[in-house]
Formats: structure tokens, sequence, C-alpha cells
């Protein structure tokens, strides 16, 4: 087994389990930034992105990943078992490096709203950089979270996407050792 691969959660049970709960935290609670530990990632993926696949995605987790991203295809194989995709048609996770068409991707339907997409979208920065203001479920009242390397029309963008609801795309971000969720059902605006 070359090094490359051999490097994942320095525990993974405990490092899944982790990982998993921020997750479920930042959907619950959109804007609070969560830290991810104990994770090695090859490049170009930061830390929070890889372990968000080692804890989401397996061998039957449909994952389209960014054609800029195809250097880490071998340790997301090894370590999840996921086969190469195309763009997903139904569901499933796309690792993306710059934010995709989300209008291209899998929305669901009025009636299984859980066949959308989930994007895992790695930015420059979470904490700095761009203010946007999120409203909505999990929110008591308008929170402010901080991103770099969002798109200048990522509001237009979201509030699209937003517009789709039960239906749409949800957002994990991940910079460094931190994620930060926009569910589908969080209104976004600038802030």
């Amino acid at each position: 087994m070359s090094d490359d691969l051999a490097t994942g959660f320095a525990d993974p049970v405990f490092g899944a389990q982790a990982c998993f709960r921020a997750v479920l935290d930042a959907m619950a609670r959109p804007g609070q930034v969560r830290a991810v530990a104990g994770v090695s990632a090859p490049e170009p993926l930061c830390r929070a992105a890889a372990a968000v696949l080692l804890t989401l995605v397996d061998q039957e987790t449909p994952l389209w990943l960014d054609p800029d991203a195809e250097v880490a295809r071998s340790w997301i194989a090894f370590h999840t078992g996921a086969p190469p995709s195309a763009p997903p048609s139904a569901g499933g996770f796309v690792m993306a490096l710059s934010l995709p068409e989300l209008t291209a991707l899998p929305n669901g339907t009025d009636e299984m709203p859980e066949t959308s997409a989930t994007v895992i979208l790695q930015v420059s920065a979470l904490e700095s950089g761009r203010r946007i203001l999120l409203e909505g479920p999990g929110l008591r009242q308008p929170t402010e979270l901080r991103v770099g390397g969002l798109p200048n029309e990522f509001v237009t963008i979201w509030q699209q996407n937003h517009a789709l609801f039960p239906r749409g795309v949800d957002l994990i971000l991940c910079a460094g050792d931190r994620l930060a969720a926009l569910p589908r059902s969080v209104t976004v605006k600038e802030a």
C-alpha cells in the first residue's frame, strides 16, 4: 500500500462519527462553522472535504469528482469504494473545487426531495472573506457567514436554488479543517 493511500482518518471509526456529527450540526444550524480533526488529505483536497468524503460516501453512493480534483480519485476510491461517476443524474454527491452549475444537478422531486445532489464545495476560507446573511430553519435570527472563494453571483444562484424548495441542492462548504452547511431551506442575502 502506498503512503498516499494509507492516510485518512487517524482513527477511522471515531473520525467518521465525529465528522458525521459535525455535518449534522452544520446542516441543523446553517452558518455555524465546525471543525474536523484527525484526518489527512491528498492534494488538492482540504482536510474538511476529505473528512466529509470519508464519512458520507461509499461504494453505493454516486460521486462526481471535479476534474481539477482528479488526482485524488485513487485515494477516494481506496478509502470509500466510490466508483467513478458522470455528473449525478439521481442524487448523490458532487465534490467540487469551484461552484458547479446547480441547475444542472439533480434537485429531487416534490415527492422525493431526498433524491437531490449534495455538493461538497471546497472554498478558500471560512470565517473570513465575503459576508452573506442566512435566514431560515435552524436559525432564531439572521446569521452572518463569511466565505472566501464564492462566485460574485452566488446570492442570485442560491436564491434560485432556494426557490425550488422542498427540492434543491444542499451545500457543504469546506476550507482547511473547517466546514459549514447551507441546506436548501435557508435563504441567503448580501450582508
